[in-house]
């Protein structure tokens, strides 16, 4: 039996796939906060291996070398593959890079600025074995990566994360992370433009949250701490928002708490709809490209591509899977590709 673990080691997640004689078994997804010191990294690194067991080959991808923990990307990618290299204990170790190639950890810092953040790569290249033509579109908690697709074959102009973000293939509006004062630098508020307090009061779970997107608790769409530590529930969420406005949820009525997260919602889906026009602009899509969605905020990119006429399609219909893992194998895009394609 030969068994396969694909692994995407981020700054705010560790998402991992099993596939054992072909078929996708098993997919776990971990918080992890690297930022606050390597051991956090490390444990769940090593829980997930004790979940999953032995396996012959390892597939990793990463996102983590961005942390602040690292005084640089390079020595974050060298660090990490030593670590999954340590705890992994097999030869057969490989880094995906945004060359669509696999490298062995002996080449890992030769090649380490082709491993840096190149998990957009893996995904992209599965979608693009798998539909002709699309946009593929992964919305995760913190970035969302826009990618074309044509006649089989990714025709992204970026390769690093500063390239991506430049030519507008990477965005940082995520579905539950970052702050929503990051869209935009006032709301209207009862009648009147109100200034937001430029404070990490509340994040875009809380928008989330109020406007039923997010189920209330820990869940896969919000796996990190609230802003104030206080419980992820509606009525918390409300106070957070509220402080960005610089009032209390007293001030605010049902409507009018409802009315401030959806515009901060629309806002960020307006950025999310520039960068869509910016690759139309460049002639690598149409209006009427199809959309393969991904992510665990790719509900909000099923709604946005009927927004558009366009035709969407999940990423976890291009799998052969169980139905319990249909919604972690899109959660987890770029592990599940890493664990399915061949080396």
């Amino acid at each position: 039996m030969t068994c396969v673990i694909g692994w995407d080691i981020g700054g705010a997640h560790i998402k991992a796939a099993r596939v054992r004689n072909g078929r996708l078994d098993a997919i776990v997804q971990r918080a992890c906060a690297p930022h606050l010191g390597f051991s956090h990294l490390e444990r769940a690194i090593q829980e997930t291996l004790e979940e999953f067991g032995r396996a012959d080959r390892h597939h990793i991808s990463m996102t983590a070398e961005l942390s602040d923990v690292f005084p640089n990307r390079a020595t974050g990618v060298e660090i990490i593959a030593s670590l999954m290299a340590r705890l992994i204990c097999v030869d057969d170790v490989l880094f995906y890079t945004s060359n669509s190639e696999f490298v062995s950890f002996l080449r890992v810092k030769q090649c380490a600025s082709l491993i840096a953040s190149a998990n957009w790569r893996i995904s992209a290249d599965f979608v693009a074995q798998n539909v002709p033509s699309a946009l593929f579109i992964d919305m995760g908690s913190t970035t969302t990566d826009l990618i074309p697709i044509r006649d089989n074959e990714v025709v992204a102009l970026g390769r690093d994360d500063a390239s991506r973000l430049a030519h507008g293939e990477l965005v940082y509006a995520g579905f539950s992370r970052g702050l929503p004062q990051a869209y935009v630098q006032s709301a209207p508020i009862c009648g009147r433009w109100m200034p937001l307090v430029n404070e990490a009061f509340a994040t875009m779970a809380d928008v989330r949250r109020i406007l039923y997107d997010l189920p209330e608790g820990d869940c896969r769409g919000d796996l990190a701490p609230s802003a104030d530590g206080r419980p992820k529930t509606r009525a918390a969420s409300c106070a957070r928002l509220a402080r960005l406005a610089g009032k209390d949820m007293a001030d605010f009525s049902e409507n009018d708490i409802q009315a401030f997260a959806s515009y901060l919602a629309r806002a960020q889906q307006r950025q999310i709809e520039e960068h869509i026009d910016l690759l139309m602009s460049r002639g690598v899509i149409t209006p009427s490209t199809p959309i393969v969605g991904a992510g665990v905020g790719r509900s909000l990119i099923k709604k946005l591509a009927y927004q558009q006429a366009r035709t969407y399609q999940d990423f976890s219909n291009l799998i052969t899977i169980s139905e319990e893992l249909q919604e972690l194998s899109s959660d987890c895009a770029p592990a599940t590709a890493l664990a399915l394609l061949k080396s």
